[in-house]
């Protein structure tokens, strides 16, 4: 993949990825607007059903354009220059953890009841279980991408040993292609976490869950960006 084409896929993100973040703020904001007011009648059922899903939607949509973007240039997002140091920092396989939903689920919701508890516990023990799987897997990966710092030399003196460099050339490309699966198989264990532990919170708990993790998302985003702003001066 040609740098140029890298920069312009890494520009065209930022630029989603900084309205994406805009958007975010506001739905924070109607989030812990909705959980201020009572929403008992018929109407404001209705309307905290659609923002629930006008959230979840605004998701989906960051998916998407990760997914489209990956798929073009995958390296960008084991270390995404759109990021702080900080956030770049919490990556786990080109996004977050999702055992950290269960922490938040812990933090921000007091209140479950046995069933509940006993249907968010089946969906950690999945999670943890596929979660150390793709661990090993990325730790594999890293491994044989260490190997091939001699590539950027070998490029170096192409016109004298093309047969290393397409052998090269070739380990790299494969190389991505393992990254990209893990990236994918990464972002669709996040999002069955979230969708399965969303199927047991009722409603004004994933009001509560889904304020609470843009909160946290938005925090971790000031804090980083300020610390690159100290460090840089």
């Amino acid at each position: 993949m040609a740098n140029s084409n890298g920069s312009s896929v890494a520009q065209n993100f930022e630029t989603f990825f900084n309205g994406w973040l805009v958007r975010q703020e506001r739905f924070h904001q109607q989030l812990v607007q909705a959980l201020s007011l009572r929403y008992e009648d018929e109407d404001g059922i209705e309307r905290r059903g659609s923002l629930i899903q006008q959230v979840l939607s605004h998701y989906e949509q960051y998916a998407l354009e990760k997914s489209r973007a990956a798929r073009e240039q995958v390296l960008l997002f084991y270390s995404p220059p759109w990021l702080t140091s900080f956030e770049k920092a919490l990556l786990w396989v080109g996004g977050f953890k999702p055992f950290l939903l269960f922490k938040l689920l812990a933090n921000s919701i007091t209140e479950l009841t046995p069933e509940q508890e006993e249907a968010i516990e089946r969906v950690k023990c999945e999670t943890r279980r596929e979660e150390r799987e793709l661990t090993q897997d990325s730790a594999a990966i890293q491994e044989r991408l260490a190997a091939l710092p001699l590539l950027s030399l070998v490029r170096s003196y192409g016109g004298r040993i093309d047969g290393e460099l397409s052998e090269l050339e070739s380990a790299m490309e494969n190389m991505k292609v393992e990254m990209l699966r893990a990236l994918e198989r990464a972002d669709k264990l996040r999002r069955s976490t979230v969708k399965k532990l969303i199927q047991t919170l009722s409603p004004v708990q994933t009001v509560k869950y889904l304020a609470a993790s843009a909160e946290l998302q938005l925090a971790v985003r000031k804090w980083g960006s300020q610390k690159d702003q100290e460090r840089a001066t």
